[in-house]
């Protein structure tokens, strides 16, 4: 009717699509498909990161776990008392030589063997001059000695009731190289004679300067060499439940008298602070490992920042057919994390490689642990997420009008 007012009708608020996560994964992946070459270009930075880092911390634990590996075999439950050092007379002290004997009585004591030191030379004959002695030194040594040190023969035979009599000589590893003894029955000059070369030791991580030494019979020392039967090492091996209590009887027991003469060191420990401080010298690596990974994240943000100014038009193009700002965002940050998740990948997969190769030249167990795979491929996410942070906010601050317009 005339003169009739009707009500404006209300217009329907228009709502941005929604992208889905397989949306998303695809616009993002979008400009990686584009630009092959400088993705590869651009996530080798991120690699060569990750890759430092992972390695540097693969090395370090499979060197720990074969260090720990042969605490394990060799044991952490070996003593050896010595004679200590005279405060103010300055004269020699000498373990008794019964000193064996009284430590095999004592409570948790499997096995104990002994060496004592002889002031002689060994030479490969005698021809070749006395003082020229290589470094090696000649000791006597008891049958239980090897049982002790839970050591291996590589060659030839240990020590017994037979041929400790005799003129006979077991060689350290490295004291048969230095000596080019390579097998047993060839013979080196000692003192004034001839001893035959019965057999030759395996490395001994425990001792080593058994590893150097060349080991007579304890008679045949006595009868031969002019031992005076005064141990210089008494080694112990005691149940672990039992260890520390053995510690603190053994200096007492072997020299009731003046225990404070009697030195007791444990060889284990070496090795256990060498496996403590494996990884001491690592930090520097990682650290230089973190400067290429921060740097292969600023590669990555340039990569972005050129891909917003290549990308204009198509940006535009977006905007104008509805696409919001937030949507921009999400694309350019997806696409900054894909890169950068594929540098870390490849990275965490050379670092492995790397730790294998390493590991399998020495001989060593492959360890890396879970957690440095897992935080070098998520420091490589934040690094993404950073890197792509500016790219996508510049993205989506673009005017429509304008990022067509300059096409």
């Amino acid at each position: 009717m005339p003169g009739k007012r009707t009500k404006p009708t209300k217009r329907a608020k228009l709502k941005a699509a929604r992208l889905g996560p397989r949306d998303v994964l695809h616009v993002g992946s979008a400009g990686l498909r584009s630009r092959p070459v400088r993705v590869v270009l651009s996530a080798l930075g991120i690699a060569i990161g990750i890759a430092t880092m992972v390695a540097v911390v693969g090395i370090s634990s499979s060197s720990k776990a074969q260090l720990m590996r042969e605490l394990d075999a060799l044991g952490t439950n070996m003593l050896v008392a010595a004679p200590g050092e005279a405060m103010f007379s300055g004269e020699k002290i000498s373990l008794p030589r019964d000193a064996v004997g009284r430590v095999e009585r004592m409570d948790g004591v499997e096995d104990v063997g002994a060496t004592g030191d002889l002031d002689r030379s060994v030479r490969r004959s005698d021809k070749i001059p006395e003082d020229e002695t290589g470094g090696i030194s000649v000791k006597a040594s008891t049958e239980g000695l090897l049982k002790v040190l839970r050591g291996r023969m590589a060659h030839g035979s240990w020590f017994n009731a037979a041929n400790g009599r005799y003129p006979s000589v077991v060689l350290g590893h490295v004291a048969a190289e230095r000596l080019g003894i390579t097998s047993p029955g060839q013979q080196v000059w000692i003192d004034d004679r001839y001893f035959t070369v019965i057999g030759i030791l395996d490395a001994l991580p425990l001792a080593p300067d058994i590893e150097r030494s060349a080991l007579t019979g304890w008679d045949a020392s006595k009868k031969l060499l002019g031992f005076d039967g005064h141990p210089t090492s008494v080694y112990e091996r005691s149940t672990d439940a039992s260890v520390n209590d053995v510690r603190k009887l053994l200096a007492a027991s072997i020299d009731p008298e003046t225990p404070r003469n009697v030195q007791v060191t444990d060889p284990s420990s070496a090795l256990q602070a060498k496996a403590a401080t494996e990884g001491a010298f690592s930090t520097l690596l990682l650290g230089l490992g973190g400067i290429a990974l921060l740097v292969g994240g600023v590669g990555v943000a340039n990569t972005m920042i050129i891909s917003v100014l290549e990308r204009r038009y198509e940006i535009g193009l977006r905007r104008s057919l509805g696409a919001t700002r937030g949507q921009i965002r999400v694309q350019f940050v997806t696409e900054s994390l894909m890169l950068s998740g594929l540098g870390g990948l490849a990275g965490v997969a050379l670092g492995a490689a790397a730790t294998a190769a390493y590991a399998a030249s020495g001989g060593l167990p492959w360890v890396v642990p879970p957690w440095a795979m897992a935080g070098g491929f998520g420091a490589t996410l934040a690094i993404g997420t950073v890197a792509g942070l500016y790219p996508a906010v510049r993205a989506a601050r673009l005017s429509p009008t304008l990022a067509l317009h300059a096409v």
